[in-house]
């Protein structure tokens, strides 16, 4: 069976109602980035950053998976579907897809902030000051921030560099090292790029451009690959 990486970026999961990463001006939910996905931020305000995810998490309740979602479920039918997210909601677990790998951490979970090896589900959607792991530090977010390292990119590498072929969606490749990972597809794979944007930064001639959202586009891969 071949293997088909999927890497997926916000606009998997906007017409989820999930709000991408940055609005037209720069800002998240009308914060500046470094103040609540930073390091630099949590040491300055962790009262803040807390909420921020809390409201994060309690939005994620509220959605569901939408077409493109459970389009790349019915793939597995017929392909070995690996997807790596740049995404910390969890809508194509809730899907149904078996193999998904997070490069930018989880909203739903929340970590040591002494031992990064401590990590835990949150039940329910609040985390608040004074909720502590089991060797008495405070539980933080489990989100890779700005400015810290990203420990699922190595696997995400392998993975791609074992792809068949390559779909990339809902992304405009523009943040790294994510967007790094198509120079790790292997020579002559055919790579599918669905999304609606018009400047989408990519080093390859091999592509197949589906200029679309993703509900709409992975239905039409679906029928190209069916053929």
């Amino acid at each position: 069976m071949q293997k088909l990486v999927v890497l997926s970026g916000a606009g998997m999961s906007a017409e989820s109602g999930i709000k991408t990463f940055r609005d037209h001006n720069g800002l998240w939910e009308n914060h500046e980035v470094t103040e609540v996905a930073s390091p630099e931020g949590w040491a300055k305000d962790p009262h803040l950053v807390l909420d921020f995810y809390n409201q994060r998490r309690k939005q994620l309740h509220e959605c569901a998976p939408n077409s493109g979602h459970t389009g790349l479920v019915k793939l597995e039918k017929y392909f070995d579907v690996q997807i790596i997210t740049q995404n910390v909601d969890d809508l194509h677990e809730q899907a149904g897809s078996k193999k998904v790998l997070h490069l930018h951490g989880e909203l739903k979970k929340v970590r040591s902030t002494k031992d990064e090896s401590l990590i835990y589900e949150l039940d329910g959607w609040e985390l608040n000051w004074g909720d502590k792991c089991e060797k008495g530090s405070q539980l933080r977010p489990h989100i890779v921030w700005f400015g810290e390292a990203v420990p699922a990119i190595e696997p995400a590498i392998e993975l791609t560099q074992q792809a068949d072929i390559y779909l990339v969606i809902g992304t405009s490749l523009n943040v790294y090292p994510a967007a790094g990972l198509l120079n790790y597809v292997p020579k002559g794979v055919p790579i599918y790029l669905i999304d609606p944007g018009d400047h989408i930064n990519t080093h390859s001639g091999n592509i197949t451009f589906i200029k679309d959202n993703a509900t709409s586009g992975v239905k039409r891969l679906i029928e190209l690959l069916r053929k």
